[in-house]
């Protein structure tokens, strides 16, 4: 299981490099997001994050509706992907491009302090 976690933890913190390297390139460089392999490695990236951490839920018996933590860090899986795609695909002007790329970053602190402490700040 200590194998699943490390792959769980060392994949979330690509993902959310990769976030950010797109975020970079929005701003800097939008043409270079057409290439092909940020279209897929995301998305592969993510969905293998996804089953890693079911995995863990699964094994574990972390089920969200038995620990308010668990719910928790969905809850905010869920921004965390939805101010995510806003700031790459519906911000229109540059400031609304920061504020959505620091509201991600607030969503993914957030569900990085609920998997370390298991202590909820808002439920």
């Amino acid at each position: 299981m200590e194998l699943v976690k490390s792959a769980h933890f060392t994949l979330a913190m690509i993902s959310i490099l990769l976030f950010s390297y797109r975020f970079v390139l929005l701003m800097r460089n939008p043409k270079k997001l057409s290439q092909k392999w940020l279209k897929i490695l995301p998305h592969v990236i993510d969905t293998i994050l996804l089953l890693t951490g079911i995995t863990l839920m699964v094994s574990l018996s972390l089920y969200p509706g038995e620990h308010d933590w668990m719910l928790e860090k969905l809850l905010a899986l869920v921004a965390y992907i939805f101010t995510g795609f806003y700031t790459l695909k519906w911000a229109r002007t540059d400031a609304m491009k920061y504020l959505g790329y620091l509201g991600a970053l607030g969503w993914f602190i957030l569900i990085i302090k609920l998997a370390m402490t298991h202590q909820t700040m808002f439920l």
